[in-house]
């Protein structure tokens, strides 16, 4: 089963996490043949900014301040789609946002634990869920294409915090 990076623990270097993160795009991007080209890659690290979702007009703000001029939201959705096909971001669909993906290059289903106080995403890889899906959509007949399973509760910290 993988964990995610998404759950950052206390002593947590998010510096070395976002510049882990590009650095295996970077080589993905490479190897695959596919243009990691510069504005994908600062969206990638936006995503990357926070173990929160972000969403597409959070990106779109954050990068019209840095560049100083308003960016194109039809560029950070095309940045997004990119990123999404690439395996390097999934999309939550229950909030339409983004966060980076732990294991880009591994084949894997969605499954990410969504904190509802702190918005934390975690993203895991449970290979029974994946099993359990298979097989009752297999017994319905339906195909499954994307299977993205997200789970709304409390994680370690926030429960904590609540009496």
């Amino acid at each position: 089963m993988m964990h995610s990076p998404h759950a950052p623990a206390p002593h947590h270097d998010h510096d070395h996490c976002i510049a882990d993160a590009l650095t295996r795009a970077d080589a993905l991007c490479a190897e695959r043949g596919a243009r990691l080209t510069s504005l994908r890659r600062r969206v990638l690290e936006l995503v990357w900014n926070s173990h929160r979702p972000r969403g597409a007009y959070a990106i779109l703000e954050d990068l019209s301040q840095q560049d100083g001029k308003p960016a194109a939201p039809l560029t950070v959705y095309r940045a997004l789609e990119f990123l999404v096909e690439q395996g390097l971001v999934h999309r939550i669909e229950s909030l339409n946002a983004y966060v980076g993906c732990a294991a880009p290059g591994a084949v894997h289903s969605g499954q990410f634990l969504v904190c509802a106080a702190c918005g934390n995403a975690i993203e895991i890889d449970d290979p029974r869920i994946r099993s359990a899906i298979d097989a009752t959509a297999a017994e319905h007949g339906f195909r499954v294409q994307r299977p993205t399973v997200e789970v709304r509760g409390l994680c370690p910290e926030c429960q904590e915090k609540v009496p």
